[in-house]
């Protein structure tokens, strides 16, 4: 087998508000279906699906790597659908901070 690609599926509680939610943190949105759209930041994607399992979504995490932790702050701070937001944090092995969207799901941020 020789993978070339992994996306993760993302649930959402309110589809149209997750949908408002990403595009605010600089994802491009591709509609798939009724159900799905693909979201997309260079070479990065993941589906968000209008499914929402409370267990899932409150467990479900993803991380973003980034090449500016203040660039991505600063954009996700802004956002008007996030549940929650850390500030950064100095880490040894480089800089974090978490985004809670619409559902629950944990956005780990960070740069090297």
């Amino acid at each position: 087998m020789n993978v070339r690609d992994i996306l993760a599926f993302v649930p959402s509680q309110d589809y149209e508000t997750s949908i408002l939610f990403y595009t605010e943190i600089g994802f491009e949105s591709e509609y798939v279906s009724e159900d799905l759209t693909l979201f997309k930041n260079g070479d990065c994607e993941f589906f968000l699906q209008r499914f929402y399992n409370e267990q899932l979504a409150k467990n479900f995490m993803l991380q973003i790597r980034v090449s500016s932790i203040q660039q991505a702050y600063d954009l996700c701070i802004k956002s008007k659908h996030k549940t929650k937001i850390s500030a950064i944090s100095h880490e040894s092995w480089g800089h974090v901070f978490y985004v809670w969207g619409p559902a629950g799901e944990l956005l780990h941020i960070t740069a090297v």
